[in-house]
């Protein structure tokens, strides 16, 4: 499906929707091709999320081979020493500075298929990739902005007495944590790791015993999931599944404390009985 925004003067901005495989080109019918909430600007720059563990394939400029000069794929990743992958038709050589990552490669050799291919993504990846074409017209280039998708892991229990914890480990972006029904909700805590992922964490209560099921709504870039609790009246825990068996184990073991003891009297009582009938 195909969105066109609005045409100014200075800028035409283009928001391109389509469902793509994770292992397919972004490139289709010479025609640049972008995954769901891909941008592209009149400038050629593209807003690119790309889900981690797929294959991302980032597309020059269609221009015909007999026309170019040089092909050349700056990688610009944070952290790392510019990278620059070209090919010199001409001589037909191609030539890498500072490029170490083996991920990151042409799709073919670049005399049949200009196009750079990142297989498998890593979070590692987030960073500025341009290709230039040089012809005897003038440079064409493209430009991605990668964003690494990472899908966080979704959880749901209850902590105490009719409250209810939803969790999301380590997502890329940060999730957004919604409650069916809503209940009293503490505010949402982040915490932010150093890969650049995030955990979030939403805490809600519900008083009385009208709301029995609660559900956790998560919504991500990678895809939404909902979860379902039954809320158990009366339920006490530590909100540790660690402290809450210690706990039980304690009780249980007081009790068996006690029956031993009351056991043990019974038995010496018995005893002391059965020695005064004899005498």
């Amino acid at each position: 499906m195909y969105t066109l925004g609005k045409m100014s003067a200075s800028r035409l901005l283009i928001s391109i929707i389509i469902i793509v495989s994770a292992s397919s080109s972004l490139c289709m019918d010479g025609k640049q091709m972008t995954q769901t909430y891909s941008k592209i600007s009149a400038e050629g720059n593209i807003s690119q999320p790309v889900l981690m563990d797929t294959n991302a394939v980032l597309c020059c400029p269609r221009i015909e081979f007999r026309n170019l000069i040089v092909i050349t794929w700056e990688i610009i990743i944070r952290g790392q020493p510019s990278c620059t992958k070209s090919y010199r038709k001409e001589r037909n050589e191609t030539k890498e500075t500072n490029c170490t990552d083996e991920r990151i490669t042409w799709v073919s050799t670049p005399d049949q298929n200009s196009d750079l291919q990142i297989h498998p993504v890593a979070i590692t990846h987030d960073g500025y990739y341009r290709c230039i074409m040089a012809t005897p017209d003038g440079n064409f280039h493209r430009g991605y902005h990668l964003q690494v998708l990472v899908t966080p892991e979704v959880t749901l229990f209850e902590s105490r007495n009719r409250t209810a914890v939803c969790k999301t480990v380590a997502g890329k972006p940060a999730a957004q944590i919604s409650w069916i029904p809503a209940g009293d909700c503490a505010p949402t805590e982040q915490e932010y790791w150093g890969n650049g992922t995030v955990t979030v964490q939403s805490t809600c209560h519900w008083e009385g015993h009208s709301v029995s099921t609660v559900t956790c709504h998560v919504s991500h870039l990678t895809g939404n999931k909902s979860l379902y609790i039954k809320l158990i009246s009366g339920l006490r825990s530590s909100g540790s599944p660690a402290l809450d068996l210690l706990i039980i184990l304690y009780v249980k073991l007081s009790l068996f404390v006690v029956i031993l003891v009351i056991t043990g009297f019974v038995f010496f009582q018995r005893i002391n009985y059965v020695r005064l009938q004899h005498r």
